[in-house]
């Protein structure tokens, strides 16, 4: 009896150990958790992390015809509250129809001033479903990088359409930039998301043709790009490897 007992305690012990032992993630669990993460950021993140007060962006050579950059600063005018795909896109029928199809769930949106206010332009935070869904919005609302844009950095591509909508804000350097006012659109993904970054002159002068001015076109979508940069990189950064719980180290 003594030894049945004695066994009974080590099986109610192993048992009790098993138990306690750290929980372990299979490899598609720990996927499953990080795509989560990514997918949550716009959630579990303050606005005004999303949207940097500041941002320092590079301006290439090309436009003073020299060798060099240099870095300049945009600063944030204002957040706009949260809007549907429908109230953000300044897209054209077909092309929101395309967007939606793709899984478009909501937009974030700030607007920034260049640093002498002579740009303004409108970043957005598009949520889709999923990296897939962000990376074939892009492909579809897109074109090819022109060469001369090269400086302003890879990763992105202007818009075929003009799909954002510009939020203006009274008083400020934005104060008439809307849907006739926007000039060029910047896009890139960020693993479920879509950033994009419509820019536009600050006087108020409606669309123009722009490309003729090499200066003008190389600012302004070096601010764009940059600025689009900017707002990726944190959306789309790696999530950390998920930690089981109980355990001290990634499962």
């Amino acid at each position: 009896m003594a030894l049945l007992g004695a066994c009974g305690l080590a099986v109610a012990g192993f048992g009790v150990n098993g138990q306690l032992r750290p929980r372990t993630f299979t490899p598609a669990q720990q996927r499953r958790i990080e795509a989560w993460e990514v997918a949550s950021r716009w959630r579990t993140t303050p606005k005004a992390a999303l949207f940097p007060s500041e941002v320092r962006y590079r301006l290439g050579g090309a436009a003073f015809r020299t060798a060099s950059r240099i870095t300049l600063t945009a600063r944030r005018i204002g957040i706009a509250g949260q809007a549907t795909c429908t109230q953000a896109a300044g897209a054209r029928p077909p092309e929101l129809a395309a967007l939606r199809r793709d899984g478009c769930i909501t937009v974030l949106r700030a607007t920034y001033a260049d640093a002498t206010s002579s740009f303004v332009v409108t970043v957005g935070i598009v949520v889709m479903k999923d990296p897939a869904s962000a990376a074939a919005a892009v492909a579809n609302l897109s074109v090819r990088r022109p060469a001369r844009t090269a400086a302003a950095g890879p990763g992105g591509r202007l818009s075929r359409f003009l799909l954002l909508r510009p939020v203006h804000f009274a008083g400020s350097p934005a104060a008439l930039f809307d849907l006739p006012q926007r000039q060029l659109t910047w896009l890139r993904a960020a693993g479920s998301y879509v950033v994009v970054a419509t820019a536009g002159f600050a006087d108020g002068r409606p669309r123009v043709k722009i490309d003729g001015d090499s200066y003008v076109m190389q600012e302004m979508t070096s601010l764009a790009a940059g600025l689009s940069a900017a707002v990726a990189a944190p959306l789309g950064a790696p999530a950390p490897v998920p930690r089981c719980p109980g355990a001290l180290t990634a499962c």
